[in-house]
């Protein structure tokens, strides 16, 4: 199965590749990898997840995008890419997709719930879902600094903009976390859960028992498997 790439903008690292099920369904789903917002990771390592979708019969969209290091990269250009990625796939696809992200790409797909954006579900992998909290805890040795180009003291209006944590969103929400996950710790997690408790729609969490973080996107484990089948049930309601 081969992947059509697919630009939504003028940059390199501006397009999707679309991976189509051998038999048309309904069922969209646009994946945000992670990699702590840096160039150096770039969409390929989730080629294998987001081929197990496909093979469920989900129509996938593995979306790039500008990443810091890179012209154009870190907030808001980033998350600017996610917002056009999102609506380019959708309109090319023709239907309104669940948006899946991990790691940083959880992030941001909890930062597009609170846009204007149709949206039918997020669903987020051991997401980096409270940036204060992820800064203090210096995930991935200043990852967050270089994301928002300072600490809380020195840009906190960039904190309070790209936090997910801090903004409303009504978009059915699924989060996906490992107990063991020493890259993002379930503690970020749990953090924005109790942040957004009393939203209209309160995201839901599930916590996955001596599960790490790479597991969650790797099809031939227990915890993939599982993520697997949450995000084909989510597609499909």
């Amino acid at each position: 199965m081969k992947p059509e790439r697919i630009p939504y903008g003028g940059d390199p690292q501006q397009f999707c590749e679309l991976w189509r099920p051998q038999q048309t369904t309904e069922g969209f789903v646009i994946f945000l990898h992670g990699g702590f917002w840096r160039a150096k990771y770039d969409l390929h390592h989730a080629d294998p997840f987001c081929g197990a979708l496909a093979a469920r019969g989900l129509i996938t969209a593995n979306l790039e995008y500008r990443r810091v290091g890179q012209p154009g990269g870190g907030w808001p250009g980033t998350f600017e890419d996610i917002l056009s990625g999102v609506q380019a796939a959708s309109a090319h696809v023709g239907q309104m997709p669940v948006i899946v992200g991990h790691s940083a790409g959880g992030h941001l797909a909890l930062r597009a719930a609170s846009e204007a954006i149709p949206l039918r579900a997020i669903v987020a992998l051991a997401p980096v879902a409270d940036l204060r909290l992820a800064h203090q805890l210096n995930l991935s040795h200043g990852a967050v600094v270089e994301f928002l180009g300072g600490t809380p003291d020195s840009v906190p209006d960039r904190y309070e903009e790209a936090c997910p944590s801090h903004r409303e969103s009504s978009t059915r929400t699924f989060m996906v976390h490992g107990t063991k996950d020493e890259d993002v710790p379930i503690v970020v997690s749990r953090a924005f859960q109790a942040a957004r408790k009393s939203d209209a729609n309160p995201p839901r969490m599930i916590e996955l028992l001596d599960a790490g973080h790479m597991e969650l996107i790797d099809p031939e484990s227990t915890a993939g498997t599982m993520v697997l089948d949450l995000v084909v049930r989510v597609a499909k309601q």
